[in-house]
């Protein structure tokens, strides 16, 4: 059966970075509108806001693969083969571990206390026991019905399957992971920043 890839992104975030960076847009023409000079003091800040906004909300996503799960995170994407995972943790947000690291999934942060009200029984059936802690607990965020519990177990799934097939005894190749630094997001984010500091002091 061929794999099926599973990309993830947060429609409400996504929802929110639109419109936030909408808002900071009027605000930058309003600016300009009324007084270049102060435009040119005060509209700074309203883009660093625009481009943190950008990275952090609309940026972020998971991407499930035949080979291995990229994570896009706010200023870098990493790359995670099956093999190189040896534990899916939701503590505080879908975590990925493997032997000298964490990749904690920006996309997918553990849901509120508020979300997890009302979760029963039926919420956790089916979890394996990858997903069970030292005496067999559960946490909250590894419920099937909020996100970070349902991608957990879509991972686990997998990864499960792949243990059961012997697909993973050989160990992740060296150099397969991969972290790639946005190095753009990086600069325009200092620049923007160093901005709006000299554009308030001045």
């Amino acid at each position: 059966m061929a794999f099926e890839q599973v990309r993830y992104r947060p429609l409400a975030s996504r929802v929110l970075a639109a419109l936030t960076v909408v808002v900071c847009a009027i605000g930058v023409v309003a600016l300009i509108a009324i007084d270049v000079r102060d435009a040119a003091r005060y509209s700074w800040p309203l883009m660093l806001v625009a481009v943190l906004v950008w990275a952090m909300f609309w940026r972020p996503e998971l991407v499930v693969e035949e080979h291995g799960i990229t994570v896009v995170n706010v200023f870098r994407t990493e790359f995670v083969p099956w093999p190189a995972i040896v534990m899916v943790d939701t503590k505080w947000a879908l975590t990925l571990r493997t032997a000298d690291r964490l990749i904690r999934v920006w996309a997918s942060p553990a849901p509120g206390r508020h979300r997890l009200l009302g979760l029963s029984r039926s919420d956790f059936s089916g979890l394996g026991d990858t997903a069970r802690g030292a005496h067999g607990s559960l946490r909250p965020s590894d419920a099937l019905s909020v996100p970070s519990g349902n991608l957990a177990q879509l991972i686990r799934g997998r990864w499960e399957r792949l243990a059961e097939e012997g697909a993973l005894e050989a160990g992740a190749e060296l150099g397969a992971s991969g972290t790639t630094w946005h190095v753009a997001t990086i600069a325009v984010t200092a620049a923007l920043a160093a901005a709006t500091v000299i554009g308030i002091l001045v």
